[in-house]
């Protein structure tokens, strides 16, 4: 089983999105704390429209307890950055890798990036542009994941 992680997420409609992917595809999404939003907000509901009673969905008030509760599981971190090490699509995805998706606004700290397995980035010809929607990221991330892995036939 793959995870979805989004690690300080700020936007609701994304976070919605997301939720609504991960619904879509049986992946549980893990969200780790402090959010820059009510996990009630209507926003958050809106995006994942009626799709919330079929999110797998588990809320870690911070970094610390995200880290016991993984440590307790099995697989691997692998952390999303635009100055990730290898190209998303030509990683080698196991069944349960953990994909982390850092906040809109500042990405996955240092320090997370330091602690993960891997890093990853996905490629973007345009110089100007710094990044992709976080909902595509996680959306590109987690369909290349399910694609190696047999998960899409």
């Amino acid at each position: 089983m793959l995870y979805i992680v989004l690690v300080y997420p700020q936007i609701p409609q994304n976070t919605g999105n997301i939720a609504r992917t991960c619904a879509a595809t049986d992946t549980e999404l893990h969200l780790v704390g402090p959010l820059g939003f009510e996990i009630s907000d209507r926003y958050l509901k809106r995006a994942g429209l009626d799709y919330w009673p079929y999110v797998k969905l588990n809320y870690h008030n911070d970094l610390a307890k995200f880290q016991i509760y993984h440590q307790e599981q099995c697989g691997r971190l692998i952390g999303f950055s635009k100055i990730g090490y290898f190209n998303y699509s030509k990683f080698q995805y196991q069944t349960n890798d953990w994909l982390l998706f850092g906040s809109e606004t500042n990405g996955l700290p240092q320090d997370i990036l330091n602690y993960c397995n891997a890093t990853l980035y996905i490629p973007m010809t345009h110089p100007k542009v710094r990044s992709l929607n976080l909902s595509v990221s996680a959306a590109l991330g987690l369909f290349e994941a399910r694609r190696q892995l047999g998960y899409l036939s």
